[in-house]
């Protein structure tokens, strides 16, 4: 993240950590528009919207950290609750068992709790790394990260992009492809493996990619620019995809 979004985030966890609904709402919405794939920011707001009585819009943000981080324990159980006040109870009790099997790491392991945290925090030194012009540094800590947590896919999607920008684009294609076979509607992700296919010369991969955000999400102005420059480039190689 850069500082600003960093100071947005700080912000929006103080007003959290305090109680204070509307203005963390503020905070987090702002730094959605930009981020949309931190799973702990639509954790949060989905706890919000929870304690503001929009259980819909808490479901939803709730759905969108369990699709980032399959195993975020604490989403789990509060979507669970929310199934449970409206009725569903079937589907919470499903949710509750979800969180309780990931929360059960057997003995000399780690719970999901405590190993999220590391990674959370090996990620914040991957940041600070990429933000400094560190690259390769940066490449290390998200691996550290990813090797905690290997679901934490809004890490693996700060990976592939410092890996191209470090002039890995192979390395960066696997990882947004390895997001994208669990999550495929991901359009972050998709966005960034079109541009990483751009940066290979593979134009009409790129376009692939590209024309399904189209559809997926109409009117996106970078994506018509995306498109736009790559039907008018001169080339358009089909190279070999990189091996898995």
């Amino acid at each position: 993240m850069s500082v600003v979004e960093r100071e947005m985030y700080a912000r929006g966890r103080k007003h959290f950590d305090q109680g204070e609904i509307d203005p963390a709402l503020e905070a987090f919405s702002s730094l959605l528009n930009s981020r949309e794939n931190f799973a702990d920011i639509h954790y949060m707001v989905g706890i919000l919207f929870e304690r503001k009585g929009d259980l819909d819009a808490a479901a939803e943000s709730l759905r969108k950290a369990i699709r980032l981080n399959p195993q975020y324990a604490e989403a789990l159980l509060a979507l669970a609750s929310i199934h449970e006040r409206r009725g569903d109870f079937d589907r919470s009790r499903e949710l509750a068992e979800r969180a309780s099997s990931v929360s059960n790491p057997g003995p000399h392991r780690l719970d999901p709790t405590t190993r999220g945290k590391l990674a959370n925090l090996q990620a914040q030194v991957g940041d600070a790394y990429a933000e400094a012009g560190e690259k390769r540094e940066a490449i290390e800590a998200y691996r550290k990260a990813l090797d905690r947590c290997p679901n934490f896919h809004d890490i693996r999607h700060r990976l592939g992009v410092v890996l191209r920008e470090a002039g890995l684009p192979d390395q960066a294609a696997r990882e947004f492809k390895r997001i994208l076979r669990v999550n495929p509607e991901l359009v972050d992700a998709r966005i960034q493996l079109g541009l990483t296919h751009y940066s290979l010369g593979r134009t009409k991969d790129a376009l692939t990619e590209w024309d399904r955000v189209a559809t997926d999400c109409p009117g996106r102005e970078d994506i018509e620019l995306y498109r736009r420059l790559a039907r008018s480039s001169p080339a358009q190689k089909t190279d070999p995809e990189p091996s898995e």
